[in-house]
């Protein structure tokens, strides 16, 4: 079966990155691409690199344009999405690469986003505990927040397994300016970040650290247990178009021995494709994930700090959100989970 797809926001970068991924998937046909103010304009114009889509041009996005298609990913900047779904309630399949539809909390939402709340979605990270089997034949996905599940994926495995303490994490993270998205920002000017690293949201105030707390508690919660998560949460963008690298740190439990730390995260991930530990001693760079839908996590443990370590690299446009929406939107459909994947980088 071919499945029609549209796709909004299809000028920006998320929804560049899902088109480049969907144009290889063989039960893929993308008929239809939407923008707001570059409406009319063909897409090559915006995503040049796309040449087997040069043909398409861009609609307005309109509930009209976008109904009708067997799947609909909306890539819209945070609070956009959600005026959407109740016109796409025809749609079978629909899948929010925005913030609207993350979050279980509607007091996380104000505090951090503000505006209307929208009912929470069927969160698309598959390697997370419940993840996998909450994705099979769901209707509603939202796409997670690439902070947010680099951080996620990083300490889950050691909250579920009840080895570190997560009412004391650190992460901080060098983070590339395309998960800002592509519109025009002074702080991601080419001359304000080309030798620079500059951090931003600090001291508890990225949108992203109430998904991170969401997804571990229910990690602890998937283990019998309901952690109080706490993190200080410092990104740093660095001059590289794409990429995250997350250093977190949290304390280790009670009695727990080296060899239970690290079975932790083996257990959790060791049949995974996509989210992989490295061989111990090994740690990842963003250059190994380019263009892959990988996460590759590097583990520590520092007794004489009495901390675990994890250091996570990802693509942000692949792993941390397009990749991310793809792979379960394969889930959902029944499809092979790698379809139209890759664990393969570029480089150099």
């Amino acid at each position: 079966m071919t499945y029609s797809v549209a796709v909004s926001g299809a000028s920006g970068y998320a929804g560049g990155e899902i088109l480049r991924l969907l144009a290889a998937h063989p039960d893929i046909e993308i008929t239809t691409v939407t923008a707001h103010s570059n409406a009319g304009d063909p897409l090559a114009v915006h995503q040049p690199h796309l040449r087997s889509l040069a043909h398409l041009t861009l609609q307005p996005t309109t509930p009209e344009v976008l109904a009708g298609h067997d799947i609909v990913f909306l890539a819209l900047p945070h609070g956009q999405s959600g005026q959407y779904t109740d016109a796409l309630a025809g749609t079978p399949l629909v899948i929010d690469a925005g913030a609207d539809h993350r979050l279980t909390s509607a007091d996380a939402w104000a505090q951090f986003y503000g505006g209307d709340f929208h009912d929470p979605w069927v969160y698309g990270v598959p390697e997370l505990p419940g993840g996998r089997a909450a994705l099979a034949g769901a209707s509603r996905i939202a796409a997670p927040g690439c902070n947010a599940s680099t951080v996620s994926l990083s300490l889950a495995p050691g909250v579920a397994a009840g080895v570190i303490d997560p009412s004391d994490i650190v992460s901080v993270l060098a983070v590339g300016p395309s998960g800002a998205g592509k519109s025009l920002k002074t702080n991601l000017l080419a001359a304000e970040i080309l030798g620079s690293a500059n951090p931003y949201a600090v001291g508890g105030t990225h949108r992203h650290i109430p998904e991170i707390q969401q997804a571990l508690a229910a990690a602890g919660a998937s283990a019998g247990v309901t952690p109080d998560v706490r993190i200080s949460f410092t990104p740093v963008i660095v001059p590289m178009a794409r990429g995250i690298l997350a250093a977190s740190s949290a304390p280790i439990a009670a009695g727990v021995t080296d060899a239970q730390i690290r079975d932790g995260w083996q257990s959790a991930y060791g049949d995974e494709s996509f989210v992989q530990l490295l061989p111990e001693g090994q740690f990842p760079r963003t250059a190994d994930v380019l263009g892959a839908n990988t996460a590759l996590l590097g583990l520590a443990i520092d007794r004489s700090a009495n901390r675990v370590v994890v250091v996570a690299a990802v693509d942000n446009l692949v792993k941390g959100t397009a990749g991310a929406a793809i792979q379960s939107m394969n889930i959902a459909l029944g499809l092979p989970e790698d379809r139209g994947l890759t664990v393969n980088g570029v480089a150099p």
